[in-house]
C-alpha cells in the first residue's frame, strides 16, 4: 500500500505514519510544502529507527502524480460520505489523506468525487487525528486482503 500525505504540518504525525508504514511495509509520499523539515527532531523521534526501513518519497505536484499513475487510489476526507470501508482496496492502493489544518483542496474532490471516503464519527467531532485515520484506513485495506505478507 502506498499512503500520501499532502502538505503534512506536525511533524509527529508524520513521524506516527512512518512507524505505521513500516509494521506494515508500506511506502509514504509527502507532498510538498511540508510544515517541517525533514530532518526535524520530533520528526525523527517519532519515526524513531524506523526511517531506514520505509521508502519516503517528497513530490511536488499531486495532482500530476495521481494522473500518471495506474494504481488505484483514494482520498479520505471528513466531508464525505461514504465509508473508508467501502471500496475495494487492491495491491499498491493508494490512500489520500489532506493537511491536518486544511485537509484536501477541493479540486480533487470536483474531479475525482467518486473516490472521497470518510471515517464515521460523530456529528460533533471535526476529524481524527491524521495518523491515527491514516491507521485505520490502512489496516481496513489490508484486513480486506487478508494481511498478505504480514505475520500476527
Amino acid at each position: 500500500m502506498i499512503i500520501i500525505l499532502y502538505q503534512p504540518q506536525i511533524p509527529s504525525n508524520t513521524g506516527n505514519i512512518v512507524r505505521t508504514c513500516h509494521a506494515t511495509g508500506s511506502e509514504l509520499i509527502l507532498v510538498s510544502p511540508l510544515g517541517f523539515q525533514t530532518d526535524d527532531k520530533s520528526l525523527k523521534r517519532a519515526g524513531l529507527d524506523y526511517w531506514e526501513g520505509v521508502k519516503v518519497t517528497i513530490i511536488d505536484n499531486l495532482m500530476t502524480y495521481l494522473e500518471e499513475t495506474s494504481f488505484p487510489f483514494y482520498f479520505f476526507s471528513s466531508h464525505a460520505s461514504s465509508p473508508y470501508s467501502a471500496p475495494t482496496y487492491e495491491q499498491n492502493s493508494i490512500l489520500i489523506f489532506g493537511s491536518e489544518v486544511s485537509g484536501l483542496p477541493p479540486e480533487f474532490q470536483a474531479r475525482w468525487p467518486k473516490r472521497f471516503y470518510t471515517i464515521p464519527m460523530q456529528k460533533k467531532s471535526r476529524c481524527l487525528n491524521l495518523s491515527n485515520a491514516a491507521a485505520i484506513v490502512l489496516y481496513e485495506a489490508l484486513r480486506q486482503r487478508a494481511f498478505k505478507d504480514l505475520t500476527s
